[in-house]
């Protein structure tokens, strides 16, 4: 795997770095993922844009680091890094509990006039942030409980998962996640101010139509809501090549 950390430091993972780019398709992973599980959207797109992901503390090459327990510490940091990244039409792309991050990310970046080129949103299997907390309490969480999580989602061999070091590795950072979306509090801001994109798994057993239709409320500019077949995990199947090309449209840009 190639991957570049130039200019916004240890948050900005590239796959790989392009020479060149004219846009950036920004992805920020969920509960347990890591930057990695991007790498593959590298090959869907055209050599003049740029797909970053977000490494976060306690994943991937940041293990050591102890994971963040507050989203808008998370959303914070990851606007910061945005911002000192050259001005190119930017989407930025959260599965899962990083649809959160990224849109709490994006309420920074509107709100700073010179702050980013942000063009629209993406969001993918996660409720609405006005819902609340579709997370497990902290007392619910035994490794048993984490682990069977983990499963009943998809995307994660359960053979991997029966790993002592893997497990041990996991563990810390999911616990965290799941503190994050157990405490996060949607503010009642205005609806974003740019396009939102929004999409779900038809048999994704964590969220529920309703739940990922309810998105609508946070739009204040062009709403677009696409169901692919598939479980939590759907961005990884075989429709992959057709949510990438959704989310490069919106860089104004072939793929």
């Amino acid at each position: 795997m190639t991957a570049a950390t130039t200019r916004a430091g240890r948050w900005l993972l590239r796959f790989p770095c392009r020479t060149t780019p004219t846009a950036r398709l920004v992805c920020v992973p969920g509960a347990g993922c890591t930057a990695a599980m991007f790498h593959p959207w590298s090959a869907l797109v055209s050599d003049n844009i740029e797909v970053s992901a977000v490494q976060l503390p306690g994943r991937g090459a940041r293990l050591r680091e102890a994971p963040v327990e507050r989203i808008d510490l998370l959303a914070d940091a990851v606007a910061a890094a945005l911002r000192k990244e050259p001005a190119l039409p930017t989407v930025l792309f959260g599965h899962s509990l990083g649809a959160l991050v990224a849109f709490e990310a994006a309420r920074r970046l509107v709100a700073d006039p010179g702050g980013s080129a942000l063009t629209a949103l993406g969001v993918a299997a996660h409720k609405a942030p006005q819902l609340g907390s579709a997370g497990i309490t902290p007392e619910e969480a035994t490794p048993e409980r984490l682990i069977a999580f983990v499963e009943s989602l998809g995307g994660t061999p359960n053979s991997a998962l029966r790993d002592p070091e893997i497990r041990r590795m996991l563990l810390p950072a999911l616990r965290a996640d799941l503190e994050l979306d157990r405490s996060y509090c949607c503010s009642t801001d205005p609806p974003l101010p740019l396009p939102l994109h929004v999409f779900g798994g038809r048999t994704d057993p964590l969220v529920t139509e309703p739940e990922i239709e309810a998105w609508r409320h946070q739009a204040g500019d062009a709403f677009r809501l696409r169901w692919f077949p598939g479980d939590h995990f759907f961005l990884t199947g075989s429709d992959q090549a057709a949510l990438v090309a959704d989310l490069v449209g919106l860089l104004g840009s072939p793929h």
